[in-house]
Formats: structure tokens, C-alpha cells, sequence
């Protein structure tokens, strides 16, 4: 697979031969994630794609490019890269996720204690989502 110049990818820094191996595994293991995320409704994909795509630009430009240029995946991971862009059904589909979560721990007995401290962190998620763009800036 040859290396394109996609605008996109971030420049592979220098790293001992150890540290670019756990980074490359580290990429595979998200990739492998994305993809069971792909089949299982509470599973994210694009999250582990994200981390992959960072993970690969530490230690392999061809698989980063081969991420970004993906027809079903890059163009979401481009307009992460370029905007922090996290599409509407994407946000929809977290925040759902997000609830059903804290159902399950209300009905399945848990602590009020750890109900608390994941709704504090889901909080925290569904803001940060909430403050992302849904679409690219069509002035860029």
C-alpha cells in the first residue's frame, strides 16, 4: 500500500524501536475494538478509530493514511482531526448510550454512590460532546 501525502496525517515522530511497537500495537488493539463496535450497538467505533488513527500517526504513516483515506471511516476521522467535528447521530447515539447505562446501574441495584460518580463523568462527556460541532465549518 503506498504512502499518499493526505493532507490530514500528522508526521510520524522518532521514537526507540519499543516505543513505536507499543504504539503500533496499541493502534491494532484500537482498530480491532472499532471494529467489534461496528457489530454491537453499545460499542462506539469511531472513539477507537480515533485513538487508532493517533496511535498509527506515532508509529506508522502508511496505516494512519490508510485510515484517513478509509471510504466508510476517513472522512469522519478527518473532520475530527481538522474540527473536533462529532456528527448529530453520533452525539444522539452517546448521549441514548449514556442513559441506558445509568438505567441499567439504577435498576440493577448499584450503589447510589457509583451512580453518582458515572453520572458526574457522563456529564462531563455529554457536555464536552454537546460543545463539538456537528458539521464542518463550510468556510474552511
Amino acid at each position: 500500500m503506498p504512502v499518499s501525502r493526505h493532507p490530514a496525517c500528522q508526521t510520524v515522530q522518532v521514537f526507540p524501536r519499543a516505543v513505536r511497537a507499543g504504539y503500533l500495537l496499541l493502534g491494532f488493539v484500537f482498530v480491532g475494538l472499532g471494529v467489534v463496535g461496528a457489530f454491537l450497538p453499545l460499542l462506539p467505533t469511531t472513539v477507537f478509530l480515533i485513538g487508532a488513527t493517533w496511535a498509527f500517526s506515532m508509529s506508522s504513516k502508511r496505516l494512519e493514511t490508510w485510515l484517513l483515506e478509509h471510504p466508510r471511516f476517513g472522512p469522519s476521522l478527518v473532520a475530527w482531526r481538522a474540527e473536533r467535528v462529532i456528527p448529530r447521530r453520533v452525539k444522539l447515539t452517546a448521549w441514548i448510550s449514556m442513559a441506558a447505562s445509568l438505567s441499567i446501574m439504577f435498576v440493577g441495584g448499584a450503589p447510589v454512590w457509583a451512580i453518582g460518580c458515572a453520572a458526574g463523568l457522563m456529564l462531563i462527556g455529554a457536555i464536552y460532546i454537546a460543545r463539538c460541532p456537528s458539521q464542518p465549518d463550510p468556510m474552511r
